[in-house]
């Protein structure tokens, strides 16, 4: 049931007790009732802009995700143009390596730029998942 509903639910159980509009009691539940719909109203209202708004915004994040594909293009998760996941730095060049699971998984590289093998030890990354999956 609405609040608009359940306004008029109550306005029709008032009008059933014929309580006399001379005494103050009658006075008073007519005025509180008169309020109780007016405030009805406004929370319809009020529900239906938040959900047309709500769209809207929708509507509005959905564009500019587009438009910023556009504009600066998709990205890989390790920020370069390359088809790799992963960003890695040769510590003894300098240079910046994109790798994927599957170089990850062989676990090593060479350096393209100096020839220095590059060893990938995920361990540790594996004893921290399986403790985190006990959890």
């Amino acid at each position: 049931m609405t609040v608009t509903e359940k306004a008029a639910y109550l306005k029709g159980l008032y009008a059933g007790l014929n309580f006399s509009q001379e005494q103050n009691e009658g006075k008073l539940f007519t005025a509180m009732i008169d309020l109780l719909e007016d405030l009805a109203i406004s929370v319809q209202d009020l529900e239906e802009m938040s959900a047309d708004v709500s769209a809207d915004i929708d509507d509005i994040a959905a564009d500019l995700t587009d438009l910023e594909d556009e504009v600066y293009g998709v990205e890989d998760e390790c920020g370069c143009d390359c088809d790799a996941e992963y960003e890695v730095t040769c510590p003894t060049c300098g240079e910046i390596l994109c790798v994927d699971d599957g170089v990850l998984d062989e676990g090593s590289i060479k350096c393209p730029a100096c020839g220095e093998e590059l060893e990938f030890d995920l361990s540790d990354l594996e004893e921290d998942e399986d403790s985190t999956d006990k959890e």
